[in-house]
């Protein structure tokens, strides 16, 4: 027979643990057992998190139209279109307008779900042990437990920063150069507004650089008026950044009509899942390239005689090999011929379709990835090949995309392509080295995410965890090694009695997490099963 009560821990509160919360709630009816949850997370923006903090600076956008978010409707709650009352659907709200729907959907559900009785722990759990009666969380030196299940959601963990930017940091205080981060994006604007009349420069050109370059503009008073950028006069004088290849994200079809356009038919999608399933037992040297091999029926349909099958194949061959090593353009030309393939004003090239039918089959990725057992090699490379594929398949909102071209053609913004060996260290900060050309920076941002590699976590839990061999990775510089419902494995290829995690963190046993909507999807409803099965036991 079920116990009367069970009791869960939730190691942290954004949108991932709303999710799987609600998925919880979901399926308990009103005379199941109640279960008692304990949320444990420092950060007050419950349902939002750090990424999604009503406090944030709403300088930071989505990078999803209104028309494209698909998080249902929670517990007793509405849709996100209906909270943001926005007749625009082409519009990309900011993250922390989305963030108040998100925790306004928390509050509902700890109103709604009548048998989850939640609260809620404003402390770091920084200590986690299996005992005889259950899980016992500490934070601090205050003991909470027992529990029956234990679910983690760390989002991005604590981690330790990689030895370019340890060797930078150390610098920046021994010579007095100014360094910072991008996130959390607020006190990036207060600090910038101490670099007037400086050069900066941004580590990473994605799309966290897209974000700091609107802090570092719009605000700090500037304005964008048509094709002008028009100065406040208290931005840096130059802002450099800079990453491998030196290109930005392509930008997301501009309209609904035109991203209707790149839509796969049923039978191409067919054939995706099955190249999928087909790709996950292949060797590692030939699991992308049998992926890969759905994507020219499509892409040579879509392109309408512009290109031939071996153009498209020869395209992919090269993306498997070496990722973006088709394109040579510089940071202008590639925006500028972007912006022209998103707004419909040029055809869509290879790249660009292939990387428009990845974005809209993301979900096929997951159902088929997420809930399979893949040889560890063969599931790093097949995570490679879509990352590769996220410079345009994850791109920004076409505004951005203006934006950003608007103040390179301006000379504020000047992109570099560079790596570790072309950047010295000197003794007013900075000296980046492109070819015959140089610049000097006094402020260095980073604006690239850590990597979910487990050897790099300083979160002392998790730390722990790996530390102990409860939680290990996929394979060397991955996420955890995790079952289907989000069970924990350990060194012994066992999984924890109770112990789950969803997210990021997860990298290698799951695939395309660093969506919004994989909050609210089969992940979530995979581990609601597998814990209430857990619990009946």
């Amino acid at each position: 027979m079920p116990k009367a009560i069970s009791r869960l821990a939730v190691i942290g509160c954004g949108p991932r643990a709303l999710g799987a919360l609600e998925a919880l709630a979901l399926r308990q009816s009103p005379s199941a057992p109640e279960i008692h949850v304990d949320i444990f997370d420092p950060h007050p923006a419950h349902g939002a998190g750090p990424n999604f903090d009503p406090a944030e600076t709403d300088l930071c956008q989505l990078n999803i139209p209104v028309r494209a978010l698909d998080l249902g409707k929670g517990v007793g709650f509405c849709s996100v279109q209906d909270w943001l009352g926005d007749d625009n659907a082409e519009g990309f709200p900011a993250r922390s307008r989305l963030g108040d729907y998100l925790m306004a959907r928390f509050k509902a559900l700890t109103v709604n779900a009548s048998s989850l009785r939640i609260s809620t722990i404003g402390a770091s759990a920084n200590d986690l042990r299996k005992q005889d009666a259950g899980w016992i969380v500490t934070c601090d030196e205050m003991r909470h437990g027992p529990y029956d299940a234990v679910l983690m959601t760390p989002g991005q963990p604590a981690t330790r920063d990689d030895p370019q930017l340890s060797a930078w940091r150390d610098h920046a205080t021994s010579v007095g150069a100014g360094i910072a981060s991008a996130y959390p994006a607020r006190d990036l604007l207060t600090a910038a507004k101490g670099w007037g009349g400086r050069n900066v420069a941004i580590r990473g050109l994605g799309l966290s650089t897209l974000d700091v370059l609107r802090v570092l503009t719009l605000g700090l008073g500037g304005r964008f008026q048509g094709d002008r950028y028009l100065p406040s006069g208290a931005e840096p004088a130059r802002i450099l950044p800079f990453s491998l290849t030196g290109r930005a994200p392509f930008p997301k079809p501009a309209t609904a009509d035109l991203d209707a356009g790149f839509d796969p038919t049923v039978q191409e999608t067919d054939a995706f899942r099955a190249a999928l399933a087909s790709a996950m037992r292949e060797p590692p040297e030939r699991a992308p390239r049998r992926l890969a091999s759905a994507f020219v029926a499509p892409t040579l349909r879509l392109m309408s005689g512009r290109a031939t099958s071996g153009q498209i194949q020869d395209w992919l061959r090269a993306e498997c090999e070496d990722p973006d090593s088709q394109d040579d353009r510089d940071t202008a030309t590639a925006l500028r011929d972007g912006i022209a393939e998103a707004s419909g004003q040029r055809p869509a090239s290879i790249g660009y379709t292939i990387g428009q039918l990845s974005r809209k089959w993301q979900n096929q990725m997951r159902q088929g990835f997420n809930p399979a057992l893949v040889d560890a090699g063969t599931a790093a490379a097949l995570v490679g090949f879509d990352n590769g594929l996220k410079r345009y398949s994850y791109g920004p909102p076409i505004q951005t995309a203006r934006q950003m071209l608007t103040l390179i053609r301006a000379g504020l913004v000047d992109p570099r392509k560079a790596d570790d060996p072309e950047i010295r260290m000197i003794d007013s900060g900075w000296q980046l080295i492109e070819g015959d050309d140089s610049a000097l920076v006094s402020v260095m941002v980073d604006a690239v995410l850590p990597s979910p590699d487990l050897s790099r976590i300083a979160d002392p839990m998790i730390r722990a965890l790996v530390e102990h061999g409860r939680m290990v990775p996929v394979t060397d510089g991955m996420g955890a090694q995790l079952h289907a419902g989000g069970q924990v494995v350990d060194e012994h290829g066992r999984s924890h009695d109770g112990l789950y995690l969803l997210g990021r963190m997860g990298l290698g046993s799951v695939i395309a997490v660093d969506s919004l909507h994989d909050c609210f999807g089969a992940a979530a409803d995979r581990w609601a099963d597998a814990v209430l099965r857990h619990m009946k036991h």
